[in-house]
């Protein structure tokens, strides 16, 4: 099965030529690290910037350039800043191709979970309700289980939702699965990892149609 940077990196391939993203707090804030160089692409993050690169190596850190996770990150050439108005602007105003968010729960109808656990201090939902109300592609990067081993992708979402059939794809440590009206269809299983591991770690209804191949990284 895949770490963290395993599923960043499978989710890089989603990533196309010319594409605005907003990278989530979490496992997507490693995408940008794994995009080809070749491929031009513009990172946003709602705190105040448009064109994230990787993490910077250690020592070259820049304490005033941070991400909405207050990582610190590079800046691209060309990179712009502005206020968190305009950045929601361009959220609202469905100017991101790509939104990729972490979650703690996602249901089969594509229901989102990521924002509140009950009865935990939150400082708040940040940014993810404006991005899940209007994005039009959303992948999810998670982990299939919790740390009990409990499925965290369900029939229902048992948590406070973020958002309601907006879930388009998900990557996790197991699997990438895509959102259908039918439930989570199958369509690449982790390197070594059998469609029993993955029927297994899923609540929700899976569907698994004929051979289904291994990701590549």
């Amino acid at each position: 099965m895949l770490d963290k940077n395993g599923i960043a990196k499978r989710i890089s391939k989603e990533v196309k030529p010319g594409y605005y993203v907003n990278l989530g707090i979490g496992i997507p804030t490693l995408v940008a690290n794994f995009v080809s160089a070749d491929i031009e692409v513009d990172f946003q993050s709602e705190n105040g910037i448009l064109g994230m690169g990787p993490f910077p190596f250690e020592g070259e850190e820049d304490a005033d350039l941070i991400n909405a996770g207050k990582q610190t990150i590079t800046a691209l050439d060309g990179a712009s800043y502005f206020d968190s108005a305009m950045s929601f602007s361009m959220i609202r105003g469905k100017h991101v191709d790509l939104t990729i968010l972490g979650a703690m729960e996602v249901a089969e109808n594509g229901d989102i979970a990521n924002w509140k656990i009950p009865g935990r201090l939150v400082k708040g939902m940040g940014g993810a309700m404006d991005l899940v109300a209007s994005a039009e592609n959303i992948i999810v990067a998670m982990m299939h289980t919790n740390k009990q081993g409990e499925s965290k992708l369900l029939k229902r979402c048992s948590l406070p939702l973020t958002g309601v059939n907006c879930v388009k794809k998900i990557v996790t440590n197991l699997a990438v699965l895509e959102v259908t009206k039918e439930g989570f269809k199958l369509l690449e299983r982790a390197p070594g990892v059998a469609v029993e591991t993955i029927q297994a770690a899923t609540e929700g209804h899976l569907i698994v149609g004929g051979s289904i191949p291994e990701m590549t990284l």
